[in-house]
């Protein structure tokens, strides 16, 4: 007799539904409408989004696994914090490791990549001059979608990736600072033209400067806010 199979169908719907709510929390996350340190209650998040609880716990596991949030005893789910501290190193390991990407893909200089990268900066520009937040933080995570991809190194995508997530909650600290968004999309403009250009070296260093001056402005940010909590502490 043929051994029976186990059943492994995956419900299609819920999948698509789970995801969407997993993308809507995070981007939600990275726009900062949910601050860091700020409680998700399943309730609130329900009525928000207007989907049951189950989905809403499954997106909130998949989100903690990435680093967004965090279960606090007592308190339930929250809004990751990123310390000083872990912001630096975050930075530091993100420039190695996106620098490496950037030389790659311009040594690889694949076609289709090429396009992708230009397609987004040209609607970064677009983004930039209507002053188009919602769609600034899309753009530019489909921008370092095809840089990672086009590197060709799985690990360093999946790191990468990782890194991302994390630096989903320093993001709109450092693009709400004044000037940084224009200089941010010349940065970015350099790194696509440095690998058109099929210039390893430069657009190596396209994306190092990329991250160092992004880590200038949130790092100062993040400074001010903890001498400012040191401040309250004290009081």
């Amino acid at each position: 007799m043929k051994p029976t199979q186990p059943d492994l169908r995956v419900a299609r719907e819920v999948t698509t539904l789970r995801m969407a709510v997993e993308q809507r929390l995070r981007d939600a996350i990275a726009a900062g409408l949910f601050k860091p340190g700020q409680r998700l209650v399943e309730r609130e998040l329900c009525e928000m989004t207007g989907v049951g609880r189950t989905s809403i716990r499954e997106a909130l596991r998949q989100l903690e696994a990435e680093g967004l949030v965090v279960t606090v005893p007592h308190r339930g789910p929250e809004v990751s914090t990123i310390s000083l501290a872990e912001a630096e190193q975050l930075y530091e390991m993100r420039a190695m490791l996106e620098g490496y990407a950037g030389r790659e893909c311009a040594r690889r200089r694949d076609p289709d990549i090429i396009a992708r990268l230009r397609r987004e900066v040209e609607r970064l520009h677009a983004v930039v001059r209507d002053d188009n937040w919602g769609d600034l933080l899309s753009t530019k995570t489909e921008f370092y979608a095809a840089l990672l991809e086009g590197c060709g190194n799985v690990f360093a995508q999946r790191f990468l990736r990782m890194l991302h997530n994390r630096v989903t909650l320093l993001r709109m600290t450092s693009m709400a600072h004044s000037g940084r968004i224009e200089n941010s999309l010349v940065e970015i403009s350099e790194i696509l033209h440095a690998i058109e250009a099929g210039d390893p070296e430069r657009a190596e260093r396209a994306c190092l400067t990329h991250i160092r001056n992004a880590a200038e402005v949130a790092l100062a940010v993040l400074k001010q806010q903890q001498n400012s909590n040191e401040m309250k502490g004290s009081i």
